[in-house]
């Protein structure tokens, strides 16, 4: 009977763990939480220091990051309080249970229904038992800690990611190579408004080796061309094809693989200038990183830093001019030697100095290659094969610089502010 009454007692205690071990999971994810927010906010204001500086915000700045650590401390402080009541009460039911057995055994010996031996045998069994579940109680509550702490990463890794189309397959043996890109009706709305075309039946075709330009004024789309391109998003409707192959049917990674992109803002990394470069080709020798580099024009100025190639560029490049993070990026393009190439107002920002640098760059990247150019800036496509003018996500107009001019529509009065027509 005393042994019925123990097991009873110990199963009773399993319910208040499960809700306080419920309990600890949650404060312990959200404790993780506040802690991501500290090094988010701590990350994003080292980054931006002279954006802070110039704005004399560093009480601010200073205040907002006080408050996110003491939001941190209050709830690592809820969740110590949680974790101590689920071991408090594992430890009280279970030792409670203990006693409460063993006044009754006592009551059992005093009526002689139950000999001293055997409540000293019972008790010793009681108290390991007693003493497991305890551990049990224990471990329930690391558990639960880790899980909470772990759930953001299983949500993340539980994610449906980029889908990447089976493998390339070919009859003839010859490798597939992009040559030509061609957007058939293209619709495209993103998932956040889905009700909202970014692309409105856009159509073109890219002829190999020719140079493009898309030009409009901002929120025309242009940028949208490329986020589908690449695979970022899938179109709504309409049909993209590389060299007559549907999108679908091609690997994602394949695609990036035949693509260099050179942004208005390149991303540099924490890394020398060789290392930086290298990214575009890992397995590249150094002869060939400074041959792409002498290539971009980026030759001159890293020679002249002070361990040359070798030279660590700072936290997003810091040490270098937009102009020379802009030659890095082509150099790291040159280096990747793909069929297709994207770029994105990769002179917008630029002095004139430096833009003529960067341009003497392009001029060797670009020969051979089939491009398509984001521009503001007219002068800089005016050489164009075709020019591609959107506006609210559609095509209104395309053709060269000179029929454009002469076709008297956006295109002409864009060009009207920028040239003396």
């Amino acid at each position: 009977n005393l042994s019925i009454i123990i097991i009873a007692l110990m199963l009773f205690t399993i319910s208040p763990l499960i809700f306080f071990g419920k309990k600890v999971r949650k404060t312990s994810r959200d404790n993780q939480d506040r802690i991501a927010d500290i090094s988010s906010q701590a990350g994003e204001v080292l980054d931006s220091i002279s954006t802070v500086q110039s704005f004399v915000r560093e009480g601010y700045e200073g205040k907002r990051f006080s408050k996110a650590v003491e939001n941190a401390f209050l709830s690592a402080r809820l969740r110590i309080l949680s974790r101590s009541l689920l071991t408090v009460l594992a430890v009280t039911f279970i030792f409670g249970g203990v006693v409460f057995v063993l006044w009754l055994g006592a009551k059992n010996v005093s009526s002689g229904r139950l000999s001293f031996g055997e409540l000293t045998q019972f008790v010793f069994y009681a108290v390991f038992m007693a003493g497991s579940f305890a551990a049990l109680a224990e471990v329930w509550g690391d558990l639960q800690r880790a899980l909470g702490a772990s759930e953001r990463l299983n949500e993340l890794l539980g994610g449906q990611g980029e889908e990447n189309n089976p493998p390339l397959s070919s009859n003839s043996g010859v490798a597939f190579k992009i040559k030509n890109i061609k957007f058939v009706d293209v619709d495209f709305a993103y998932p956040v408004i889905p009700g909202k075309k970014v692309l409105n039946q856009v159509s073109f075709t890219l002829d190999e080796g020719s140079m493009n330009a898309l030009v409009g004024p901002s929120g025309a789309g242009k940028s949208t061309v490329f986020m589908v391109l690449l695979g970022f998003y899938k179109s709504v409707k309409g049909e993209i094809t590389f060299s007559d192959r549907d999108i679908s049917t091609l690997p994602v990674n394949f695609i990036r693989e035949s693509v260099s992109v050179v942004s208005q803002n390149p991303s540099i990394f924490s890394a020398s200038a060789m290392d930086n470069i290298r990214y575009g080709k890992l397995e590249a020798s150094d002869e060939e990183v400074i041959l792409a580099a002498k290539a971009a024009n980026a030759h001159g100025f890293i020679s002249e830093l002070q361990e040359g190639y070798q030279s660590f560029l700072g936290q997003k490049g810091v040490r270098l001019s937009g102009g020379q993070r802009q030659r890095i990026a082509i150099a790291r393009a040159l280096l990747k030697n793909s069929s297709i190439l994207l770029l994105d107002e990769a002179t917008s920002s630029l002095d004139s100095k430096s833009e003529v640098e960067v341009q003497k760059g392009l001029e060797k990247l670009l020969p051979g290659r089939t491009s398509l150019v984001i521009a503001h800036r007219l002068a800089t496509v005016r050489r164009a094969d075709k020019i591609i003018v959107m506006d609210k996500g559609k095509i209104v107009e395309s053709g060269k610089h000179e029929f454009l001019i002469k076709n008297n529509g956006l295109y002409s009065k864009l060009a009207a502010f920028q040239f003396e027509i």
